[in-house]
């Protein structure tokens, strides 16, 4: 008992001279390293008293921290130092203080991260300032937008099943879209950090992670335009192309986790097809200046209720196909629903699986089927909208793909 008393001591003292380092170097007037570490000693001393006799004494002793931190900005306000005393420092004395004695009536290993994030928070205060100064009305919006779609509609939402065949959750449905839009925002994030600097691979990568689709449509008519960047286009197109794979076992690991190892096999494969076709051709296109195109704002509520939707419906084609025409059915649904969106079709595939008892080794053909399908869909776009060049060289890499697709959707065991 009495080593754990010692113990805890010692942790809400290093954690107070943790955060008191940082604001020492930062020549904080109201408090340094010896007050935040005494403190959050006080804090773990008030639990310690409290609980042998009332919880009252920690609440007391805030208030005496409390006080103190008042009385310690009245004196540097009129000693006409010129000193802004802000009101940072008042909050981490009184968190520390609370962290000092959650140490000792909660969880250790809780108050310690809190202790360790709050010296981190501290320490980058120029960084985030930074940061928010570099963010745009949009990003703000995006943000925003996302936490609207997360925090306030999804918990909202019924979670039971409805419909045909018992497969519609709303909840499970906009969980989809929240997962969706937050690998959309990532992407948007990254294109706002490296975007304006990024070469030919990070073109692509960004392209894969925002919308393959999109990259494949911008850069075709760039090259109906520009015939000189045919070369480019090919290989960032069919970066971004590749990148779907990594997107897709995303977003299986996040429905169905189980389902992941079954199906990483054969993804994989098709994933390293594209990185070795793409570093083929890598040498006489690598032009370090290429940016990818500028995303819209990945959180709109429009675009994400639309994916809802589609999500609600491919989901509802998927269970008919099954019960009308068997695994047959699957794959045509999973031909025609990739054709314009492959994550629908691998979130819907992936819940079939987690929830309805859908073979894994299916599974993951149905998947694959609509990703090849996705792939002749892009083709599509290159030859309708994109110079004949550009259309040929992606051509090529197109039929190898498939050839290895089929492949494994034949002989994968």
């Amino acid at each position: 008992m009495l080593s754990t008393t010692f113990m805890d001591l010692a942790i809400a003292a290093g954690l107070g001279l943790l955060v008191g380092l940082q604001k020492e170097r930062a020549d904080s007037p109201l408090a340094g390293l010896r007050t935040f570490a005494l403190v959050s000693l006080a804090g773990a001393v008030a639990a310690i008293v409290g609980a042998t006799t009332t919880p009252w004494v920690i609440v007391g002793g805030l208030l005496a921290v409390a006080a103190m931190m008042v009385a310690g900005n009245v004196v540097i306000v009129h000693s006409g130092s010129g000193d802004d005393p802000g009101q940072t420092t008042e909050v981490a004395v009184l968190l520390m203080y609370l962290i000092g004695a959650m140490v000792v009536v909660g969880s250790r290993e809780v108050a310690i991260v809190l202790g360790a994030s709050t010296a981190m928070l501290l320490h980058l205060r120029e960084e985030l300032h930074k940061w928010v100064d570099r963010l745009s009305d949009r990003d703000v919006r995006a943000i925003m937008q996302f936490v609207v779609i997360s925090l306030v509609i999804l918990p909202v939402l019924p979670n039971q099943t409805y419909g045909p065949y018992d497969v519609v959750n709303p909840r499970q449905v906009w969980w989809m879209v929240v997962l969706i839009v937050g690998l959309n925002l990532a992407g948007y994030a990254a294109f706002r950090l490296f975007g304006a600097k990024a070469g030919t691979a990070l073109a692509g990568v960004l392209g894969g992670v925002i919308s393959s689709t999109a990259t494949t449509i911008s850069y075709a008519r760039q090259t109906k335009t520009d015939e000189g960047r045919d070369t480019v286009a090919v290989l960032v197109v069919w970066i971004a192309s590749g990148v779907v794979f990594v997107r897709v076992m995303l977003e299986i690991g996040a429905v169905a986790p189980a389902f992941l190892p079954t199906a990483a096999g054969p993804l994989c494969i098709m994933l390293g097809v594209f990185l070795a076709l793409a570093a083929f051709r890598w040498r006489s296109s690598d032009q370090p200046g290429e940016s990818p195109l500028e995303p819209g704002n990945p959180s709109e509520l429009k675009p994400a209720v639309l994916f809802g939707a589609l999500y609600a419906v491919v989901l509802l084609v998927l269970a008919a196909a099954e019960d009308l025409l068997g695994d047959t059915g699957l794959y045509v649904a999973a031909f025609l629903s990739g054709l314009t969106d492959v994550d629908a079709i691998t979130l819907s595939t992936a819940r079939l699986v987690a929830v309805e008892g859908l073979e894994p080794s299916t599974g993951w053909r149905v998947i694959l089927v609509g990703a090849l399908s996705n792939l002749i869909f892009k083709l599509g776009m290159a030859a309708s909208l994109g110079s004949r060049e550009f259309a040929k060289r992606l051509a090529v890499l197109v039929v190898v793909a498939l050839l290895v697709g089929g492949g494994l959707l034949v002989f994968w065991v």
